[in-house]
């Protein structure tokens, strides 16, 4: 771990002083080492599958008629795309075209805590269902993933990838049709609700205080500073717009111009 740090670190330091890096690059640098060597890292998601547990043991008390389920995100959920982002800086790969090359070869080791909470979940009663908004053209290679690492109900049928629409609610509620949903686990916050997707920062925030009484309950949040809808909100909506404009509204925002 520590001479893949130093290779890495190695190579980072290079690139700065070629001057390599784009500033969208830059800006991930310090999040992506965070997440990639930090202990609080490991130790926040062991937390959140630590009450993840303590959630699914309350419930499990009840008497239900229907079958348990627990739903869960899959990137920076239950499994970790560290190595792909380390290649958004240094390589400079390219989401989605680079990330169907990562997807398909199935390298993603699982995030800390996933398994064993998962596995605990299983052996309960409880179905696993994978809500993702990975393409279904990533089926093949998920299903892959996830088999490597022996994730309980690993199949076509629990893995639930983005077809129409990315409004994951839709497959919430197929799922509810058939099952108590017991919890949501995620690392994004359109994992939870369809409210927060295309809202500015002011409305996420005020949708967070809203459904507060929702997490560390039924909401189970995983840490990821790297990417998701927050970093839509920040650029106005949108990654789809040239890296100048990106760093204009992060700048704008640093300053306090919101």
């Amino acid at each position: 771990m520590r001479l893949k740090i130093f290779i890495f670190s190695f190579l980072f330091l290079k690139s700065l002083l070629f001057g390599e890096l784009n500033f969208v690059q830059k800006a991930m640098v310090m999040s992506t080492l965070w997440q990639a060597t930090s202990a609080e890292y490991y130790a926040l998601s062991q937390q959140a599958y630590s009450l993840a547990k303590l959630r699914l043991d309350e419930d499990l008390k009840l008497s239900l008629a229907q079958k348990r389920a627990v739903v869960v995100d899959v990137d920076e959920t239950v499994l970790d795309n560290t190595p792909f982002e380390i290649k958004i800086i240094l390589e400079d790969a390219k989401y989605p075209d680079d990330f169907d090359e990562w997807v398909n070869s199935a390298q993603c080791k699982k995030i800390p805590g996933a398994l064993n909470f998962l596995n605990y979940a299983s052996q309960n009663g409880c179905e696993i269902f994978y809500v993702s908004n990975r393409r279904l053209r990533h089926l093949d290679g998920t299903l892959k993933n996830l088999l490597k690492w022996n994730f309980p109900n690993a199949d076509a049928e629990h893995i639930l990838l983005k077809d129409n629409t990315s409004n994951k609610e839709v497959r919430f509620n197929e799922i509810a049709k058939s099952y108590h949903i017991v919890m949501l686990i995620g690392d994004n916050l359109a994992d939870f609700s369809n409210a927060f997707r295309k809202k500015n920062i002011a409305e996420r925030f005020a949708i967070a205080d809203s459904l507060k009484d929702e997490f560390g309950k039924r909401f189970i949040v995983l840490p990821n500073p790297i990417y998701g809808e927050w970093e839509k909100t920040v650029y106005g909506g949108t990654r789809r717009i040239p890296l100048g404009e990106k760093e204009e509204k992060m700048m704008k925002i640093l300053k306090g111009e919101m």
